[in-house]
């Protein structure tokens, strides 16, 4: 008897039982179940198949693909003091569930079909000393990519051993040490430029107006973090915002669409968030964004599961196309990451 097949080209005996097997897997991992409204394709196809599921206990199989997909964590930390102390000068040292080790991460990706990783510097935790990250490089060749923070005269010489290692940009987080430290490093971008390395740069709220000379008048691409963080109570037309839509035009800015709980005022899901998550979109178009997981999530305001950040990711972008390039495409052309 031949097998029938759904849309996706499952067979419905398939489909099934990778969703019991997911299932127990979300439970586990912190994923959401689905509500009653939206588990009535999949409850029929139970049915049909001749399996008793109750309402709401087979996962969307729309969720199960996403969780399946593979794809590429463009922003996430690597924190061991066990075998990289903190120095002595740090600001911030994450403890208990901050604390996430680079095989830790491994299992992470594995859960959430992550092929591949930019690993960023914690500044405040580990500053300058970038020996965990790159450890973490040196072991793993071409899984990870990683983002170092450097001092703004560091040397060419220096950068160009550091892009040797993995290593695709330097981090300027002004939303942490100020924007007034990096207004004239003029030198230091030129610097990324010749050596086709990114200038991470976070900010937020009206931060970014202050940089946005520096980054017009040098060459250097920019990867704008988290989304440019934006005053989510202050509306699309806050002039920083605005001026970071208009980067999108130079060519050589990119965005990552992540930290939602970086700028939201609210909780889980982040409802404020979402019209400038698809204000981004529009932008700069699903061929210059990509996503990340910000795990293990620094100073957290609340509970934060990797899972629920994947699904509120899939339902601000339901468009298959978008989310291929998002989790995948673009940072891949971007970074040079291979299958």
């Amino acid at each position: 008897m031949a097998k029938t097949l759904d849309d996706s080209g499952l067979s419905r005996r398939t489909l099934l039982k990778n969703s019991s097997v997911m299932l127990t897997a979300s439970a586990a991992l912190g994923l959401p179940m689905l509500s009653r409204a939206t588990t009535g394709d999949t409850q029929h196809s139970a049915n049909k198949a001749g399996t008793d599921h109750s309402q709401g206990t087979v996962m969307d199989r729309q969720l199960l693909s996403l969780l399946s997909q593979p794809k590429i964590d463009c922003h996430h930390h690597i924190i061991d003091p066990a075998q990289f102390p903190y120095p002595a000068d740090s600001t911030y040292q994450p403890a208990g569930s901050e604390v996430g080790p680079a095989a830790y991460y491994e299992q992470v990706m594995q859960a959430f079909g992550i092929r591949h990783s930019v690993i960023v510097q914690p500044t405040s935790a580990y500053g300058y000393d970038n020996r965990c990250l790159l450890d973490t490089l040196a072991r793993n060749k071409g899984r990870h990519k990683g983002v170092v923070v450097v001092p703004n005269d560091i040397s060419s010489e220096a950068l160009t051993q550091y892009k040797a290692q993995g290593v695709v940009g330097v981090a300027l987080n002004a939303a942490l040490l100020g924007p007034e430290r990096f207004l004239k490093i003029d030198t230091l971008m030129g610097r990324l430029a010749e050596l086709d390395l990114y200038a991470q740069v976070q900010v937020k709220d009206d931060q970014l107006l202050a940089l946005l000379p520096l980054i017009e008048r040098t060459r250097a691409r920019v990867l704008i973090d988290h989304s440019g963080r934006p005053d989510a109570s202050a509306g699309l037309q806050q002039p920083a915002f605005q001026a970071l839509l208009v980067l999108a035009g130079n060519g050589r800015t990119f965005v990552k669409l992540s930290g939602l709980s970086q700028y939201s005022k609210q909780s889980y899901p982040y409802a404020d968030a979402k019209p400038y998550q698809l204000a981004l979109l529009q932008a700069f178009s699903a061929d210059n964004c990509m996503w990340g997981t910000d795990w293990p999530f620094l100073r957290a305001r609340q509970n934060m599961e990797l899972g629920t950040v994947l699904t509120n990711f899939g339902e601000m972008f339901p468009e298959a196309s978008d989310r291929q390039k998002i989790l995948w495409d673009t940072p891949a052309r971007l970074f040079g990451f291979t299958a």
